[in-house]
């Protein structure tokens, strides 16, 4: 079985307004196959909860102007991930580092992609849209760049704390 016309229709509709909204990494899947309760999950991050709200307000402007209504919301409060259930699709938006942590990708990677439009993954991340354990890997990368950083200076702390000590024989 795959997503009806309709969830498509919506979860297309959900990643062209999170993409409006500058949401970067927005993936939609066909899940039909795995859960009876809906066809589709579209994912998107945003950098600061103040954005993963905006995201948020704009796909429902959206898929309100198609006809459709969340039945549920949930996490809005918080504003670090927040899911709307329309029945056909659920959609996650994610805090950049919620999306990083809980890595939804790696659950569904066996399920198909919908193909979004160009518009909506263009330019919004360094990988492609649907890579599996990307996300981990760019935290990795934050990590490592990090880590090298510290080694560096590190390293110049230590010829520092060299040239500061006494001459072999002199001093105490």
């Amino acid at each position: 079985m795959t997503a009806t016309d309709r969830a498509r229709e919506l979860a297309i509709a959900a990643a062209q307004a999170a993409s409006d909204k500058v949401a970067d990494d927005i993936v939609a899947y066909d899940v039909s196959d795995v859960f009876v309760i809906t066809d589709a999950f579209v994912l998107a991050s945003a950098n600061s909860d103040r954005q993963v709200r905006a995201i948020v307000d704009g796909i429902e402007e959206r898929l309100l102007e198609i006809g459709a209504k969340p039945a549920r919301r949930e996490g809005e409060q918080e504003g670090r991930w927040v899911l709307l259930d329309y029945i056909d699709i659920v959609v996650h938006v994610q805090h950049a580092e919620e999306r990083t942590y809980y890595s939804l990708e790696r659950l569904w990677k066996d399920c198909p992609l919908i193909e979004l439009p160009e518009s909506v993954t263009n330019g919004r991340s360094e990988r492609p849209a649907g890579s599996v354990a990307t996300v981990g890997a760019e935290a990795e990368d934050v990590a490592d760049e990090f880590a090298d950083d510290a080694d560096d200076e590190f390293a110049d702390d230590a010829e520092v704390a060299e040239d500061d000590r006494p001459a072999a024989g002199l001093g105490a």
